[in-house]
């Protein structure tokens, strides 16, 4: 199934790699699904061989599920970074998307929307991501669901544990809320939101904040100082902080003491 989406030479790129670092091809097609949504810059994964959970952004940060096991750190490092300058220098690629007559795009479930930057599949759902038209699709049991995912740059796709999809996504902004994109076409698997005090618009500042707004009971999970759910807080918080550094907002230096200060959580 991998070398149907890869171009014959990103599949014997991926083939050597996978031979060096003695592991399975299908372990490097999944982390190179998850590099190929942010075109080599950062990667989300859950990959049995690389030690579950991980998260990788360029620049030296690199996360996995044994957090003391820098044998594991080095590896990953070492893939990513690999894979990453291959996407970049064109060395990975997908194969295009096969053209009918008319010259759309065919034999494909996300309909007429072209050719997608990246697409995937994880647990029985398939996601397409659409960065240049900004739009995000995903099949579920046979049903498709296109989202508008407005300035959100979709970089990172995982397994979620619970919720209405079994995929989760990341943009520059952290995990992406899937209830909050309006809905090109396709039914929201998202719980109805309880309707606030009508009055609310008649009252004062101080009314409105100490109104009660309906809460939605969701399962709340619990987590320790070595899950991913922490990891994945501060790997969002970190990505923040390097595109407020990559748009000059807050300096290098500034940027280096709040990322080693959130490293010291861990």
């Amino acid at each position: 199934m991998m070398n149907s989406l890869f171009t014959d030479a990103s599949f014997q790129n991926m083939l050597n790699i996978a031979n060096r670092y003695g592991i399975s091809v299908n372990a490097v097609s999944d982390l190179t699904n998850a590099l190929m949504a942010s075109n080599g810059t950062m990667a989300q994964f859950n990959i049995s061989e690389l030690g579950g959970g991980g998260q990788w952004m360029q620049g030296g940060m690199t996360m996995v599920g044994d957090m003391f096991n820098n044998q594991l750190k080095n590896t990953v490092d070492g893939l990513c970074n690999e894979l990453s300058n291959l996407i970049h220098q064109g060395g990975i690629q997908y194969k295009p998307l096969p053209k009918s007559q008319n010259g759309s795009f065919s034999g494909n479930w996300w309909g007429d929307l072209g050719q997608p930057n990246s697409t995937g599949s994880q647990n029985g759902t398939s996601y397409a991501i659409f960065s240049n038209i900004g739009r995000l699709a995903i099949q579920e049991n046979g049903n498709v669901t296109v989202f508008d995912t407005l300035d959100n740059q979709i970089g990172g796709v995982g397994q979620q544990q619970g919720g209405n999809y079994s995929v989760t996504f990341t943009s520059q902004y952290g995990t992406v809320n899937l209830s909050t994109l309006p809905i090109v076409s396709g039914v929201a698997k998202t719980a109805a939101v309880q309707p606030i005090n009508n009055n609310m618009n008649t009252m004062s500042a101080n009314e409105v904040q100490n109104q009660q707004v309906p809460i939605i009971e969701e399962p709340v999970q619990t987590y320790n100082t070595n899950t991913n759910g922490l990891e994945e807080d501060i790997f969002g918080k970190i990505e923040k902080l390097a595109s407020l550094k990559d748009k000059n907002i807050i300096s290098v230096e500034q940027f280096e003491s709040k990322k080693a200060d959130l490293l010291n959580r861990l």
